[in-house]
């Protein structure tokens, strides 16, 4: 059997089994460079599983050659990929990023634990999005959830174990509603596969049990992707985990939650309406849509007040997740693209924000807004890279952040949803206030007298942060790529239908693993 046939499984297993060999590599350099290595096998894995669904389509794979329902599937189609590409992309970028910084904000005996809880934590965040099983997405989800909780731990601040204690407790709260609702699902379908479920529950959809398994599910995953109001797990978890973590869970880890939210929603239960299910005196995508524009609004404007940066910009997160979700929530190609190609754009944006951050961390301290008096000229090339991703964040044209509130402009105004669109515009000049407010800090006004020299951050940093930054740019003028990728994605979601999928049997993906194209999960 060739290593081709393998792919999805190893996007998995690799981080799986390289994470406890971390522990071996006492020294913190090597375990670094194994970590680093280890990301960058993953990220190769997912582009060239990326290349394969582009060429055959959708595909499947039987874990241990067991056919499912009895077995574990893995499914790897349009959506899937986006997803791997942004996740393993930016796992690594971030993985190249960390060498100095975590040597500054970790104790050094406990740096090689913290590449063991990083390579787990992606380890769920792919098995997340590849897996085609609901309780197998709930195992991985509580691989990725537990080692975060670790990880904001690590802070060096004494409340990073206090965020990482409420992180836990909201967490395993959200996880509980999760498990509940696929139990419910379970005990009415007999089953734990995703295109099976999407087949068989029809057949019960007007029962009471699948609208509370569908509530449960609500509750649960809203609480993972911190749709407000059950967001306040984010901020503090966010302000004070080490550097390397937030820029890493801001960048992924609520973008597959979005994507778990949208899986089971429109592919699982699509077939039965879910949002129509729910006894309700509106239509629960009205719901949604009415949390994500206060979302937006209120994040944004309580981001306005933050003296500290990394928690301005964790209050901005919440606004933006309300982005994504009032795409999703117009239930159109057009919307659902202008969400799913947010979630591609805020990881680059949240990626470069906070990168650059760490490094500011790295060399000023503790990133209050009095301490980046005249920073824009003593760090002139770290805060050039900030300054690209703030304006992305703000939606400046030619930026990758224009793009998505481009896109969701247009979607409301396709459905002459008036409201939507200004919100989203009000939500823009919010951010316009308290990113000017930075700006004005760091290039108009004069470093203290007795301020020490300041050296720009290592070059290790500095390129993945680059990359990053330009990447803001560059998705910004050619879309190619994202909004392809993403209106290929909301279409298959849009007009799935359980077992029509394309069906294909692809000469490198014949044997025991692999297996014909459902279509989707």
């Amino acid at each position: 059997m060739s290593l081709i046939q393998n792919l999805p499984a190893l996007q998995v297993v690799l981080p799986l089994f390289a994470a406890p060999l971390c522990l071996f590599l006492r020294h913190p350099r090597l375990a670094w460079l194994f970590a680093l290595a280890v990301g960058g096998a993953v990220f190769a894995i997912a582009v060239s599983l990326t290349m394969t669904v582009g060429e055959v389509g959708a595909f499947s794979y039987e874990m241990g050659g067991w056919a499912a329902p009895w077995g574990i599937e893995y499914v790897i189609d349009p959506l899937d990929t986006l997803i791997l590409c942004l996740v393993s992309g930016i796992g690594l970028l971030v993985l190249l990023y960390a060498g100095p910084s975590v040597e500054a904000e970790i104790p050094r005996g406990l740096i090689p634990q913290f590449y063991v809880l990083y390579l787990l934590c992606l380890t769920g965040l792919l098995g997340m999005v590849a897996t085609g099983d609901v309780f197998n997405l709930f195992v991985f989800l509580e691989i990725s959830s537990l080692s975060t909780y670790a990880l904001v731990a690590l802070g060096r601040d004494p409340r990073a174990q206090t965020a990482a204690y409420r992180y836990l407790i909201l967490g395993s709260l959200g996880a509980t509603f999760y498990v509940i609702g696929i139990g419910l699902l379970y005990m009415m379908t007999g089953t734990l596969n995703m295109e099976d479920l999407a087949r068989l529950i029809p057949e019960v959809a007007d029962t009471r049990t699948v609208s509370v398994a569908i509530a449960f599910l609500a509750v649960g995953l809203s609480l993972k992707l911190a749709l407000f109001p059950l967001h306040k797990w984010l901020p503090a978890a966010y302000t004070y985990a080490p550097s390397v973590v937030t820029a890493f869970v801001a960048a992924t880890a609520t973008k597959v939650a979005v994507y778990v939210m949208v899986r089971i929603f429109f592919t699982v239960l699509g077939p039965i309406d879910a949002f129509q299910t729910l006894p309700a005196a509106v239509h629960e995508t009205q719901v949604v849509s009415f949390l994500a524009i206060l979302a937006m609004l209120s994040g944004s404007a309580v981001a306005i007040f933050q003296p500290n940066l990394k928690r301005l910009f964790a209050y901005s997160s919440v606004a933006q997740i309300g982005y994504m979700m009032l795409g999703i929530s117009m239930v159109s190609v057009t919307g659902m693209t202008a969400g799913l190609v947010h979630m591609v754009n805020h990881a680059m944006i949240k990626g470069t924000i906070f990168m650059a951050l760490g490094a500011l961390i790295l060399r000023l301290g503790w990133p209050r807004l009095e301490r980046l008096d005249g920073v824009g000229y003593r760090m002139p090339v770290t805060f050039a890279a900030f300054v690209i991703g703030a304006l992305s964040l703000i939606g400046v044209p030619g930026t990758s952040g224009f793009i998505s509130k481009l896109y969701l402009v247009k979607a409301a105004l396709e459905d002459q949803h008036w409201i939507m669109a200004a919100a989203v515009v009000l939500s823009s000049f919010l951010a316009i206030i308290y990113v000017w407010k930075i700006l004005e800090v760091a290039y108009m006004r004069s470093p203290p007298a007795d301020a020490a020299p300041v050296r720009e951050a290592p070059l290790i940093m500095l390129a993945p942060l680059w990359i990053l930054a330009l990447a803001n740019l560059y998705f910004g003028l050619d879309t190619t790529y994202t909004i392809g990728l993403s209106e290929s994605a909301a279409e298959f979601i849009l007009n799935y239908t359980p077992g029509e999928g394309p069906g294909f049997e692809h000469p490198l993906l014949t044997g025991h693993g692999a297996a014909e194209s459902g279509g989707t999960h």
